[in-house]
């Protein structure tokens, strides 16, 4: 039976798509401004702007969120962004016009393939369309796309696409009932 070797993990293909000194200017920033309880979002949206995200107007980000990646990110417009959200994007991800990302979700574009010896890299990028929500510590996996005004329910995992106008709960996410907005 063959078993995992970390030794020869090789993820050299995978570009970042910043330099190392973008990487680590980055790094600080996100700790300083981002990871931290610095209040003025202002400055966050700017600096967002600053390391090449593409970001709409009326964007809310909260204390303590880790962005890997502004560079490979887009936001709508009126997007709220909870506390301890993580947006692990070593892929694009692409976040809609009046998207809610609550408290301590979790947007992450890679994973490991754990069927092969050298546990390889693999990345996806995640799309969360118009209206869509979600909840607090709430998972979305690499190559997921969240439909229009889909919910994802508190604590739950998005592992393949959730359809339009639908409420998604569990480990992995089933939908449980049609989202009727009045």
């Amino acid at each position: 039976m063959n078993k995992t070797n970390l030794a020869k993990f090789d993820n050299s293909w995978f570009k970042t798509g910043g330099n190392a000194l973008k990487r680590f200017l980055w790094y600080c920033t996100n700790a300083i401004y981002f990871n931290s309880f610095f209040p003025i979002n202002g400055i966050k949206v700017f600096l967002l702007r600053l390391y090449g995200a593409n970001i709409g107007s009326g964007l809310v980000i909260k204390p303590y969120v880790n962005i890997k990646y502004p560079w490979k990110l887009s936001i709508g417009d009126n997007v709220w962004i909870g506390e301890n959200v993580w947006i692990d994007n070593l892929e694009n991800v692409t976040i809609g016009d009046n998207v809610c990302l609550s408290q301590g979700a979790m947007l992450l574009c890679g994973n490991h393939d754990y069927k092969k010896t050298t546990f390889d890299l693999i990345v996806k990028p995640i799309v969360l369309e118009e209206g869509v929500w979600i909840g607090a510590k709430s998972v979305v996996c690499p190559g997921v796309t969240c439909f229009s005004h889909t919910v994802l329910s508190v604590n739950s995992v998005a592992a393949s696409d959730i359809l339009a106008y639908s409420i998604y709960q569990g480990n992995p996410a089933v939908k449980i009932r049609e989202r009727i907005i009045q």
